[in-house]
C-alpha cells in the first residue's frame, strides 16, 4: 500500500514549514532509538584517535625516528595503499596518517546506516505510513535522518578536536582533522539520502551506498599506491575520492582548508537531489522498481532454506567479489613488505605484533589475512540479524503459521551465516595466494598455504556468529548490541597490537587465539575450543528462540 502526498496549495513552496511539520518529534524518536548505538560508535572512534596518538608517542620518541617512519611509509606503495601518504613527521601528522583515513571511512559507514535506518527502512516496515497519518510533513523524515547523522558527526568533530588539543597538538591541525573526518561522514550521509529514494528496499539502499563508500576507498588506495614516493602532490585518483579529500586536507602538515569546499559542495548537491527525488515519489515507492518475479519458482527456492538463499544470495555474492578484489590487491603488494619498513625497528615490531614473529613478508600476509577474517565477521553477524529483521517486520509469523517450524526457518539463515564465510574467505584467500604467487613466481607453493591461512580464520568468525544467534534467540531486544560485539573484536584486532595491550585483553577476541598464519607454527589447541563454542552458542540461542514468543 502506498500513500500519495497531499497536493500543495497554490503558490506553496515544496520546502515550506508545512513539509517539516513534526520534525522535532522525529529527531527525538531517532535519537531515542539510537541512544546506545550512536554514543558507542562515536566514542569508540574518538577513543581510537586518542589511543593511536599516545601509541605513536611511545613508539617514536625522537624527531629522527618519526622522520624515518614517514620516509619508510612513503617509500613503498604497500602501506600507502592501506593508510595513505604521510605529509609530516609530527605526532599530529602521523596520527592523521595512521587513523584519519579509517576514521573517515567508519564515519561514512556510521552515517549511511543512520540515514537509511531512519528514512527508507521506516518506509519499508510501514512505520512511516503510520506516522504520516499524524501531523508529519513530507520532508520531515528525511530531514530528521540527516539531522541525526549531522549531530553524530558534529559530536565526533568536537571529541576528535578536543582529544588532539588535550594531547598538546596545534589547534588549527586538530580542528582540520575533526572537520575532515566529520565532513567525510556527512558526504556518505548525503549519498545514502539519495540511495534511499532510488530503491524500495532498505538493504539494497545500504548496499548501493556501501558500494559507493567501497569505491571511494579503492580509488584512494589505488591513487596512493600509484603515487611516486618523492611526489609532493596527490594522484588524480585520490582527488576523485571523497576519502581522498579528507587525506588532502593534510591536518598538521599545512592545513589546506580550501579542500573542505569539495565535501561541502558534494553534500549540498546530494542533499538537494535527495529532496528533489523525495518530492516526486509516493511514500514507500522508489525510482528503481523491483522486477516482477517469474510465475513459477525453481525447485532451488522451495522451502525455508530456498527462501533464505533467495533473500541473502545477492549480499553473499557481493561480499565474495569484494574479498576477491581485496585479496588480489593485498597479495600484489605483499612482496614489497620487506622494503616498506627499511631499518626502522619500531615499525618492524608493530607489523610483527600484528602478524606474528615470522619473516616480515609472512607477517604482512598474516596481518592482511587477519583483516579479512575480522571483516568477514560483519557478514556473519548481518546474516544472523536477518532473522530478527524478518521477525520484527512481520514476515516470519505468516511463514511459521504453516508447517514450517522455528528451527527450520532459522536454519535456512544460519546455513548462510555459517557457510557464507567459507565462500567469502576462500575467495579472498585464493585471490591473495594467486596474486602473491604470481609476484614471486611460486603459485603452486604460495596459493595453498595462503588459502589455508584464510580458511583458518573460520572458527573465530563462527564464534561471533554463534554469539549473534544467542543474542537474537535469548535477548532479541538487544539484537543491535551484536554490532557492538563485532566492533569490539575488530578494534582489538586492528588497534590492540599497536597499543601493546596485554594479551589477556587481546584474548577477549576469538581471533586472538588463532595462530598467525601463514608462517607461524600451527597448533591444534585453540581450534577444538573455538569450534565447541561455535556449536554451543547457537544451540543455546536456538533453544531460546524455540521457547520464547515472537515479537
Amino acid at each position: 500500500m502506498t500513500t500519495t502526498a497531499l497536493p500543495l496549495p497554490r503558490g506553496a513552496a515544496p520546502g515550506g514549514p508545512r513539509h517539516l511539520a513534526g520534525i522535532g518529534t522525529l529527531i527525538r524518536l531517532a535519537l531515542r532509538r539510537d541512544r546506545v548505538l550512536l554514543p558507542v560508535w562515536v566514542l569508540a572512534l574518538a577513543g581510537t584517535v586518542s589511543s593511536v596518538e599516545r601509541s605513536l608517542e611511545g613508539l617514536y620518541g625522537t624527531t629522527a625516528e618519526r622522520a624515518d617512519l614517514a620516509g619508510d611509509m612513503n617509500a613503498n606503495g604497500s602501506l600507502r595503499a592501506l593508510y595513505g601518504a604521510v605529509f609530516g613527521d609530527s605526532y599530529g601528522a602521523l596520527t592523521a596518517w595512521r587513523i584519519g583515513g579509517y576514521a573517515a571511512l567508519l564515519a561514512g559507514l556510521m552515517s549511511l546506516i543512520i540515514v537509511i535506518r531512519h528514512s527508507r527502512e521506516e518506509e519499508e516496515t510501514g512505520r512511516q505510513e503510520a506516522l504520516s497519518a499524524a501531523m508529519v510533513g513530507r520532508r520531515a523524515p528525511l530531514t530528521a535522518a540527516l539531522t541525526t547523522a549531522t549531530l553524530a558527526n558534529a559530536l565526533l568533530l568536537v571529541l576528535c578536536t578536543a582529544i588532539l588539543l588535550g594531547a598538546g597538538q596545534p589547534a588549527a591541525g586538530s580542528l582540520a582533522f575533526g572537520l575532515a573526518v566529520a565532513l567525510s561522514g556527512l558526504v556518505f550521509a548525503a549519498v545514502a539520502a539519495v540511495t534511499a529514494q532510488l530503491t524500495e528496499n532498505a538493504r539494497l539502499a545500504k548496499g548501493i551506498a556501501g558500494a559507493v563508500l567501497g569505491a571511494a576507498f579503492v580509488l584512494r588506495a589505488s591513487g596512493d599506491a600509484a603515487r611516486a614516493a618523492a611526489s609532493a602532490g596527490s594522484h588524480p585518483l585520490v582527488w576523485a575520492s571523497p576519502l581522498g579529500w579528507a587525506e588532502n586536507v593534510r591536518p598538521f602538515a599545512g592545513d589546506r582548508w580550501w579542500v573542505l569546499v569539495l565535501p561541502v559542495g558534494l553534500i549540498a548537491g546530494c542533499v538537494a537531489l535527495a529532496y528533489t527525488l523525495a518530492d516526486r515519489r509516493d511514500l514507500g515507492a522508489g525510482f528503481v522498481r523491483p522486477r516482477p518475479g517469474p510465475a513459477h519458482a525453481p525447485a532451488s527456492l522451495a522451502g525455508a532454506y530456498g527462501l533464505a538463499w533467495r533473500l541473502q544470495r545477492g549480499t553473499l555474492c557481493a561480499w565474495a567479489v569484494g574479498f576477491a578484489l581485496a585479496g588480489a590487491v593485498f597479495g600484489g603488494i605483499a612482496d614489497g613488505a620487506q622494503d616498506i619498513v627499511g631499518d626502522n625497528t619500531g615499525t618492524r615490531d608493530l607489523i610483527r605484533r600484528m602478524g606474528g614473529h615470522v619473516a616480515l613478508t609472512d607477517a604482512f600476509l598474516s596481518t592482511m589475512v587477519g583483516m579479512l577474517g575480522l571483516i568477514c565477521a560483519v557478514f556473519g553477524a548481518g546474516a544472523v540479524l536477518r532473522l530478527r529483521d524478518e521477525e520484527t517486520n512481520g514476515r516470519a509469523e505468516p511463514l511459521l503459521a504453516n508447517t514450517v517450524g522455528r528451527l527450520r526457518w532459522a536454519g535456512g539463515h544460519l546455513l548462510i551465516a555459517y557457510a557464507g564465510p567459507v565462500l567469502i574467505l576462500a575467495a579472498g584467500g585464493l585471490a591473495m595466494g594467486l596474486a602473491y604467487g604470481l609476484t614471486v613466481g611460486d603459485v603452486s607453493g604460495e596459493l595453498p598455504r595462503i588459502l589455508l591461512a584464510a580458511l583458518a580464520q573460520l572458527p573465530a568468525v563462527w564464534v561471533l556468529v554463534g554469539l549473534a544467534v544467542l543474542v537474537v534467540g535469548a535477548l532479541p531486544r538487544l539484537a543491535a548490541a551484536v554490532w557492538g560485539l563485532v566492533g569490539l573484536v575488530i578494534a582489538l584486532g586492528w588497534v590492540g597490537p599497536a597499543l601493546k595491550l596485554p594479551q589477556a585483553v587481546l584474548d577477549v577476541s576469538p581471533f586472538g587465539h588463532l595462530p598467525k598464519l601463514p608462517g607461524a607454527d600451527v597448533t591444534a589447541t585453540p581450534y577444538p575450543w573455538l569450534l565447541a563454542l561455535a556449536l554451543a552458542l547457537p544451540a543455546a540461542g536456538l533453544f531460546a528462540l524455540r521457547e520464547r514468543d515472537l515479537d
